[in-house]
């Protein structure tokens, strides 16, 4: 395939074109743009539901993961008509209006544009200032063993189920792993985040040898797991369900069920293998928007503890 050619892909009923699809943009395995559009093609559903009116960072990657890495917020000029943006405003008085997914072929547009990381906002565009998902991530320092990840994530699950909560886990496409929770979206960023550093300290309480809340990355013990709470932070991103991380071996963010992080190898979780656990199994997430979750309880816990809105 020449280096100009272009391929026309049919999402639904729209029409997207791919330029450059042979570029390879993962070199461990030598896929291509065109085999990541198709992964994206593969998991429509659930990167859809992962993204659903969400604003949406993008990370793009022109010459592929290899090179140069852009965090594109900004919807360009010329996009199609169909294309939907969500504004959103920043401290500083500027704005964007960034990219709202409703369609797959919203996707796959972005795959076009050399996109192969989705990064949503944890709000949705009826107001992005009152999230509807609670983020937990475990992010292993440098010496903590993914054993110990696995560990805490049975902490988490305990102490959600104590809350009547249900958590809905992936793997990050990194280290670690994440855990998403639906919440009523009456509190805005800050209270969010203060609920989460009142959870985080649970944990931390159950678990003191393996897990540490310490703001400061250089004060952390580097063999412990950090909650990361400021992951609900406004503007603060995470890679979505289903998103590809821009690594040479197309490791994907990819949903699990809590019985199987006993055994889960998050590297085994790629562009190459996720379509077809995606087609055995579904998107593992499709339940997650089914019920909201107040926050009252872990509020509650903030208030005890004497927690302040900067969480610190």
């Amino acid at each position: 395939m020449a280096k100009s050619s272009a391929v026309e892909i049919e999402v639904g009923d729209r029409t997207v074109r791919i330029s450059n699809p042979d570029r390879v943009y993962f070199p461990a395995r030598g896929e291509t743009k065109l085999d990541l559009v198709r992964y994206y093609l593969a998991v429509g559903d659930g990167i859809v539901r992962a993204l659903r009116e969400r604003p949406c960072m993008l990370h793009r990657f022109p010459s592929g993961v290899s090179g140069e890495k852009v965090h594109q917020k900004r919807v360009p000029n010329g996009a199609p008509d169909w294309l939907q943006t969500v504004r959103v405003d920043f401290p500083s008085g500027r704005h964007a209006y960034e990219l709202c997914v409703t369609h797959p072929a919203d996707v796959i547009w972005a795959v076009q544009m050399s996109t192969v990381e989705f990064h949503p906002w944890n709000s949705r565009r009826a107001d992005t200032e009152r999230p509807d998902e609670w983020r937990i991530d475990l992010d292993p320092m440098p010496d903590c063993p993914f054993s110990t990840v696995r560990k805490v994530a049975h902490t988490v699950h305990e102490i959600l189920d104590e809350l009547g909560i249900t958590g809905w886990p992936k793997t990050s496409g990194g280290h670690g792993l994440h855990v998403y929770v639906r919440i009523e979206p009456r509190w805005g960023f800050q209270e969010v985040r203060r609920a989460a550093l009142a959870f985080a300290h649970e944990v931390e309480r159950r678990m003191p040898d393996e897990v540490t809340t310490t703001w400061w990355r250089k004060d952390r013990d580097p063999s412990k797991l950090f909650v990361d709470y400021n992951q609900n932070a406004r503007d603060h991103t995470i890679a979505s369900a289903y998103s590809v991380r821009g690594v040479p071996e197309a490791v994907v963010s990819t949903p699990i069920r809590w019985d199987e992080i006993d055994d889960v190898e998050p590297r085994e979780f790629t562009i190459a293998t996720v379509p077809a656990r995606f087609a055995e199994l579904g998107d593992l997430h499709a339940g997650i928007d089914d019920t909201a979750y107040s926050l009252d309880t872990l509020l509650e816990w903030a208030d005890r503890e004497g927690l302040d809105t900067d969480g610190e």
